[in-house]
């Protein structure tokens, strides 16, 4: 698959830069929802999703992440996740990147899309807050 240099979207952090082909429309044929997806939610990421909604224990989902990511990458989405928990619960930014071992720049970019995102961030911290109560 080839890629196109990285470049970051005008609204967007730093580290939002898109996959190949992911800031392009929908592949022509592709079926589109009701609204109109946006560029990042290509065919490939929907089979992404779904694939992860295949999953039914934590110890499948973390084959499953094992197995699709390195321990590098493994690594990074683990510390962003974590950072998103701390700064959901207030936390300030250089302690979580102490805590967590991110760079502010990291943190940042979580925070961004904690409170400008898709919502998937508040979506899972509510429903695991919800769980565990």
């Amino acid at each position: 698959m080839r890629t196109k240099p990285d470049t970051a979207p005008a609204a967007g952090p730093p580290d939002a830069a898109p996959l190949a082909g992911l800031d392009a429309p929908a592949a022509a044929g592709a079926a589109a929802s009701p609204a109109r997806r946006p560029g990042w939610r290509t065919e490939g990421v929907d089979d992404l999703a779904d694939a992860l909604l295949a999953l039914r224990t934590r110890e499948e989902a973390a084959a499953f992440l094992r197995d699709l990511c390195s321990l590098h990458e493994l690594e990074a989405l683990a510390h962003r996740w974590e950072a998103a928990r701390l700064l959901a619960a207030g936390v300030p930014y250089a302690h979580v990147a102490s805590r967590v071992g991110a760079s502010t720049a990291t943190v940042t970019r979580v925070a961004h899309w904690l409170k400008h995102g898709e919502g998937g961030y508040r979506l899972v911290l509510d429903r695991l807050s919800r769980r565990r109560r």
